[in-house]
């Protein structure tokens, strides 16, 4: 079964094909990180108009690089939510009119879902079901026991910034430019992690919610009571990704002891984040837990997540009813089994 995955949720045109016997065979991303830096974010009108231009070239070279035909697919999946709605529209449009064209299925993916999985693309030790989640990205910060495919009960979530949102702000409030997040971790390497002691949000009160807009207002506030130089820059992000990275142990710790879960699968562009990585490594040594990270080109948004998951539901029998249906917003867990 060859299945051609599109992503196009926010500002990144994913397209791979994925085979169930020869696994991912080609796999094309475009981003649109330059077009948007100069407004400092996304505009999503131009997102989806870049979607649109961009989108149908993309299939052709994914299927160049797969060397097979349209012919030779046996389904198109794609990103039904959530998302931006236009940029979503663009691909479930797209896609939907492509597998009518071809007479073959197509089915609407759940973005987070695919982050979900984007580790089992590549795998080298097989990752099985049930296991606990951490996604964490520019607009999702969730706690996830997922227990198979499709059945997953979100344990927390955040109350109000996405951490990959409040990476994003902190940069800009130093300067930094759009994306923040690898800047502000590029910085951090060189930051003073004594300079500044920025409060852990919420890790004092029970529960396995998150909240970040605080520790952004008090950085804020931090940087109003200093001149603004490289220094302060450097120190200001160590100290803002030591709270972070603490926060999200924290978290982690309290739900593999109250889910007694032995595998934690930490997923989304934000998990790219060599601290983050490394701070979550460490926590899986102390509880004795197995800590699996997606290939690093499968952090940020991509085909291959969405082709995968639609590989999975589709070979199980999962098709899309005839309209076309996004979600802008989508909770995870309404999600079912195929």
């Amino acid at each position: 079964m060859k299945i051609l995955g599109l992503e196009t949720s926010c500002d990144e045109t994913g397209v791979a094909i994925y085979d169930s016997e020869h696994g991912l065979l080609s796999d094309v991303v475009f981003s649109q990180v330059k077009m948007h830096a100069k407004y400092g974010g996304v505009v999503p009108e131009l997102a989806s108009r870049d979607h649109i231009r961009k989108i149908g070239l993309l299939v052709n070279q994914a299927t160049e690089e797969a060397r097979i035909g349209l012919q030779d697919l046996d389904g198109v999946a794609y990103t039904a939510g959530p998302g931006l709605a236009g940029a979503l529209l663009v691909g479930a449009g797209f896609s939907k009119s492509l597998a009518w064209g071809l007479d073959v299925p197509a089915l609407g993916i759940h973005h987070m879902e695919g982050h979900l999985l984007a580790p089992m693309i590549d795998e080298v030790v097989p990752i099985d079901m049930p296991f606990l989640a951490l996604l964490v990205s520019g607009g999702h910060t969730l706690l996830v026991d997922a227990f198979s495919l499709g059945s997953y009960e979100v344990l927390g979530e955040s109350l109000d910034d996405a951490v990959g949102e409040a990476f994003d702000k902190v940069a800009k409030m130093l300067g930094l430019g759009y994306p923040g997040g690898p800047l502000v971790e590029q910085l951090a390497k060189s930051g003073d992690p004594d300079r500044f002691d920025f409060p852990r949000p919420m890790v004092n009160r029970p529960g396995l919610d998150f909240s970040f807009s605080g520790l952004k207002t008090h950085v804020r506030n931090t940087i109003a009571q200093h001149p603004i130089d490289a220094a302060l820059k450097a120190d200001v992000c160590r100290g803002f990704t030591d709270a972070v990275v603490d926060v999200l142990v924290v978290k982690c710790r309290r739900a593999i002891r109250q889910s007694g879960a032995k595998k934690l699968v930490v997923a989304g562009g934000v998990s790219a984040n060599k601290d983050i990585r490394n701070g979550l490594e460490m926590l899986g040594k102390e509880e004795d837990v197995r800590v699996v990270f997606p290939s690093m080109k499968f952090t940020t948004d991509n085909g291959a997540m969405i082709a995968y998951v639609g590989y999975r539901r589709m070979g199980l029998g999962e098709r899309d009813k005839t309209e076309l249906a996004v979600r802008a917003r989508w909770p995870l867990n309404e999600l079912s089994p195929p």
